[in-house]
């Protein structure tokens, strides 16, 4: 089926995106700003895309495409994302009074202002119930505390990789895929947490773009240690070159020899 791709540029929903059914009432120009229901609350939001889907996979398509964002509704949102900043502000004093072990780091009203969302960091689970009735009682709107892990966090609050270049969460990953510390040793990295973890602490995430390069260039390579029979005698490897296609073997009485690998 066909579907209008939305995305939300704030701070609090960056780079989350929600499906619209397509029809001919809907607003199609690429990238313009528009307001969704979303879960009875209205958003703002801008078209990324439109394309064709499996159903099967989209889940919950409730939502709706109301209109196209004006002037006015920028303003008002713009004074109701200040207003969402003091709430934070609150938010972090309260949870120091009640003694909650919870890093704030930013807050978002619907364009509705029927919620206000405030996400946090912490080590533990916390028990915010006090803290959510305080701040609905002043605020009065619905408050929704959310936990993000540290990867979401370096993903809002940005930075620049060990590449020199904008992470890559902050910049086009909308999707944290698993990395796992095997890509690193698949790759002839070195463990060093500080080579091999980005910002967030965690394993970098671009250890995934040339894994698979990686296992398909060693699937007829030897692995290192290995014992071979040579022209000049049996040899244990020392080390081996995916991209020369070759490896170094030591021989006995002989020394380091290298091997081409040849190709099926």
């Amino acid at each position: 089926m066909k579907v209008v791709e939305i995305v939300f540029d704030n701070s609090y929903l960056k780079n989350e995106k929600i499906y619209c059914p397509f029809n001919n009432d809907n607003i199609t120009d690429l990238n313009s700003q528009v307001i969704v229901n979303v879960i009875d609350n209205y958003k703002i939001g801008r078209i990324h895309s439109i394309k064709e889907v499996n159903k099967e996979d989209l889940g919950d398509l409730s939502n709706k495409i109301i209109r196209k964002v004006t002037k006015k509704d920028l303003q008002k949102d713009h004074m109701q994302q200040k207003e969402a900043v003091s709430a934070l502000e609150y938010a972090k004093s309260l949870s120091k009074k009640l003694k909650l072990n919870m890093n704030f780091l930013d807050s978002y009203y619907t364009f509705d202002k029927k919620q206000l969302f405030l996400s946090y960091v912490a080590e533990n689970r916390i028990d915010f119930r006090e803290l959510a009735k305080l701040l609905a009682q002043k605020y009065k709107t619905r408050i929704e505390l959310r936990q993000i892990g540290v990867r979401d966090k370096a993903k809002k609050v940005g930075g620049i990789g060990p590449c020199g270049l904008s992470l890559c969460c902050t910049t086009f990953l909308n999707d944290f895929n698993s990395v796992s510390i095997n890509m690193a040793k698949n790759q002839f990295l070195s463990l060093n947490p500080t080579k091999i973890n980005g910002l967030c602490g965690r394993l970098l995430c671009c250890l995934n773009y040339e894994n698979e390069v990686y296992t398909e260039l060693k699937k007829d390579m030897p692995e290192v240690g290995q014992l071979v029979e040579l022209p000049e005698g049996l040899g244990k490897i020392v080390s081996i070159d995916i991209f020369k296609r070759s490896y170094k073997a030591e021989i006995k009485d002989q020394g380091i020899v290298e091997v081409k690998v040849n190709h099926d």
